[in-house]
């Protein structure tokens, strides 16, 4: 395979080998090869949200609210689309199918535990929540805590700590409330010392 290389000895001879290794067993698809310049999208608008297409597809899917790296994973191979491909060399065929799964993840058996919205209050569907509907689902949620005065809600709306940690040091904001020794020494000598 490197026969050449052997006539080498020494340090230039070993770097020359590793160099000659190196660059023949790495892998194609580890680095960004652009096969035609028209074809590949350097920014895709998906679901309201813009897609960076330099990144691998799996991880480009996570720019959109409510699309963790988990539930891209599960969509891309439900989609049956390479996770080395970059988001920008997909076709608009992959795009829509993609597309599509994330947002009916139940038509393509997607388990329920799997949704990020289980068991509405309203409805009782399980869907998976995404982009501008998350923060308004999410801003109805409180809404309606603090409507029926429930403790989370009064603790979201007092801004401390909703889920039982402990608030004596830790989270203090606004203004410091501290005793200055000075401040103290004046209205002592103003009230009693004169």
């Amino acid at each position: 395979m490197a026969d050449h290389l052997l006539g080498h000895r020494g340090p230039i001879g070993l770097l020359l080998f590793r160099l000659y290794t190196v660059a023949f067993y790495t892998s194609v698809t580890m680095s960004l090869v652009v096969p035609e310049a028209g074809q590949f999208q350097h920014i895709l608008r998906l679901l309201n949200t813009n897609v960076e297409g330099k990144q691998r597809i799996m991880f480009a899917l996570t720019a959109i609210k409510g699309v963790g790296r988990r539930y891209a994973n599960l969509c891309c191979k439900k989609a049956d689309i390479d996770m080395n491909k970059r988001a920008g060399e997909l076709t608009n065929e992959e795009l829509e199918r993609l597309i599509n799964i994330i947002q009916n993840p139940l038509q393509y058996k997607i388990p329920k535990w799997f949704l990020n919205r289980q068991k509405d209050i309203k409805d009782g569907q399980y869907s998976q929540i995404l982009s501008n509907s998350l923060d308004n689902k999410l801003r109805e949620d409180l809404e309606r805590l603090k409507k029926i005065r429930n403790h989370r809600g009064l603790r979201h709306f007092w801004g401390l700590r909703v889920r039982g940690q402990h608030t004596k040091t830790t989270g203090r904001r606004g203004k410091t409330v501290g005793v200055s020794k000075k401040k103290v020494w004046w209205w002592w000598w103003y009230c009693c010392g004169r």
